[in-house]
């Protein structure tokens, strides 16, 4: 069995973290860590009762260091201190945004980077687009849940769209995690939809520095638990059939599923499913895509990352199973 450490456990990617690897036949999970320690994640999430019951720890870097590999699910910033201490002694699949950009946007959009060398020795963790280039590394920086969607989506089209594309980003309130805000109080967001800092948010540059692409992204929340939808609206360069290229794209693809009609957020809840639509209206393209964001957003995709630099099948204990009704 490989031995898997999760820092951050308490959070939901945490929690959905451990529900994957739970089922997963070669990932043994054996330290939750936490920046204070004390917990034991039954009483934090009381549904792990007789499931699975542990006591988060206190962050130990050299502890960390004997696990196989560690998964952080921790702030940016947190991360990178972490990874300056670890990297080379175990496999790393990072949450944060700390290993996704290049140092200058990272910077401009984050902080200053402390662990600039190990950019450099990240891979972003977007299988279907950089596959072989993660197989080989050990520090895999987990893409953002906007970015996941958003890129999957674009990636079959960049050689027949224009630059300057706009893309409508709607997700369900858990993607700001459990922290309490004025933007995700229930008063505020029960029947209720909103933009949230449209145009600036983080996840712009880190789809435009994957891309290639100057986007226009607006992200808007939607008053339900989880799950997320992408409409993308960009301007043909020439005559295609949209639903040729994506399935020309991604046959291969076990876990993206092209569509005849305009997707919906309920078909992919509780998998690792990205499901994606496309149609055209002369020279204007329309793509549409759906994910779970704690899932194919942030922990199913951090277990296929690690699933790759373990040398395992892609797909092992990914879930496939939505939650319906």
């Amino acid at each position: 069995m490989i031995n898997i450490a999760i820092v951050g456990a308490s959070g939901y990617t945490g929690l959905e973290l451990i529900k994957i690897l739970l089922n997963h036949p070669e990932f043994s999970i054996k330290g939750l860590f936490g920046s204070s320690g004390g917990e034991r994640i039954e009483e934090i999430y009381p549904a792990l009762k007789g499931a699975f019951e542990a006591e988060i720890e206190k962050l130990d870097i050299e502890k960390l260091k004997s696990f196989d590999l560690v998964f952080l699910a921790v702030p940016h910033k947190t991360a990178m201190s972490i990874v300056k201490e670890i990297y080379g002694h175990t496999k790393i699949v990072d949450f944060s945004a700390d290993y996704r950009l290049n140092q200058k946007n990272y910077e401009n959009f984050y902080c200053s980077h402390i662990d600039p060398v190990n950019l450099e020795n990240s891979a972003y963790g977007l299988p279907e687009i950089f596959r072989e280039f993660i197989k080989n590394k050990t520090l895999i920086a987990n893409p953002g849940c906007y970015p996941t969607a958003t890129i999957l989506a674009l990636y079959p089209f960049l050689d027949y769209i224009e630059d300057g594309v706009f893309i409508d980003a709607k997700s369900g309130v858990s993607g700001a995690g459990k922290k309490l805000s004025e933007t995700t109080h229930f008063v505020k967001d029960n029947e209720n939809f909103f933009a949230y800092n449209p145009i600036k948010h983080r996840h712009s540059i880190e789809i435009s520095e994957k891309t290639g692409l100057n986007v226009t992204f607006v992200p808007q929340l939607l008053p339900i638990t989880r799950g997320m939808q992408i409409s993308i609206y960009a301007k043909l360069k020439c005559d295609i059939d949209p639903l040729e290229v994506l399935n020309d794209t991604y046959k291969n693809e076990k876990f993206i599923r092209i569509c005849n009609k305009p997707v919906e957020i309920k078909q992919v809840i509780g998998t690792h499913y990205c499901d994606i639509f496309a149609m055209k209206n002369g020279n204007m393209l329309f793509i549409n895509s759906v994910i779970d964001n704690l899932l194919r957003g942030a922990s199913s995709q951090a277990v296929a990352n690690a699933n790759l630099i373990c040398g395992l099948d892609e797909s092992l204990g990914l879930p496939k199973i939505a939650y319906i009704p």
